[in-house]
């Protein structure tokens, strides 16, 4: 087992529910916008997987990206979730970092959808579920590419998705080492932070401004810096978390910083699954309860 682990492991150096009844809640319009709505739309799904994180994106080209994919008892929800809307493919797997309430569905996922590409850090973990990820990874014949600050994971014209984080090899914290990715279409942006911890985020060079922020670490107190949420300056924020979860999450010192940022404050253990549209220009809020 050690040496099939091993040979798994060298994969990582390669470069390169049900339908749901969602409600509206929230909308915003962009005043001045330079840029056109278009009549294709992004799609985010912050899938509502109890204590962990699931995001599928529906893409303004077509194609589709899911980031983590909660514990390995969501992988069937996730997996009914995704078909429900209509795909067998995924064009973009990312997983942020080896936690298990991140990765414990994807191989579930990965063996049942066509997967074009994944993107993992340079981060590893000695966990049952892990080692199961590597080898549904490596049966289906696919590779992995290194997560980190500055691959551009898609450059269109008004549709842009890059990582931003992790920007060091060597963390004590497994959470920093969290890819941080940005999506941008048109005037909007989305930003995702995984586990991501403070030492991670102050790396940050790039513009991380955001619309839409994926709070990081579930709300986490370790997380969410005041210094973070000045350059994010969210309008919208959601936290994926488990309800009545022994962590104390999220920490009622985010929520404070959090509000004086924004009131459209989203929890999946309060709202269930939120999904978030924009056309570009203009946002809009869907619940399912």
């Amino acid at each position: 087992m050690k040496k099939i682990f091993l040979s798994l492991l060298s994969l990582i150096l390669v470069s390169g529910c049900t339908n749901l009844n969602l409600e509206p809640s929230n909308s915003s319009e962009r005043e001045e916008s330079a840029f056109t709505p278009s009549s294709d739309e992004l799609v985010a799904h912050f899938i509502d997987v109890g204590q962990g994180d699931a995001n599928f994106i529906e893409l303004p080209n077509g194609e589709t990206m899911l980031i983590d994919a909660g514990i390995a008892s969501t992988g069937d929800d996730i997996v009914e979730y995704i078909e429900n809307l209509g795909y067998d493919t995924i064009d973009y797997v990312v997983s942020t970092h080896p936690h298990a309430d991140h990765i414990g569905g994807m191989a579930e996922v990965i063996e049942a959808f066509d997967v074009d590409a994944i993107y993992m850090p340079k981060a590893v973990s000695t966990s049952k579920t892990y080692e199961n990820l590597l080898e549904t990874i490596q049966d289906k014949g696919l590779s992995i590419k290194t997560g980190k600050s500055g691959v551009k994971v898609l450059d269109e014209d008004n549709l842009d998705i890059v990582m931003v984080a992790p920007s060091s090899d060597d963390y004590s914290n497994l959470n920093n080492y969290s890819i941080v990715l940005k999506i941008t279409y048109g005037d909007v942006s989305f930003l995702y932070t995984g586990d991501a911890e403070e030492e991670s985020l102050e790396e940050i060079t790039s513009d991380i401004k955001a619309d839409v922020l994926k709070v990081g670490h579930h709300g986490s107190d370790t997380s969410t810096s005041e210094e973070f949420l000045e350059k994010v300056n969210p309008q919208y924020a959601v936290i994926s978390v488990g309800e009545k979860n022994s962590y104390g999450h999220p920490a009622a010192s985010t929520i404070e910083l959090l509000q004086e940022y924004t009131n459209n404050i989203y929890q999946t253990d309060l709202n269930g699954t939120v999904v978030i549209s924009t056309d570009g220009v203009n946002i809009n809020v869907k619940t399912e309860r």
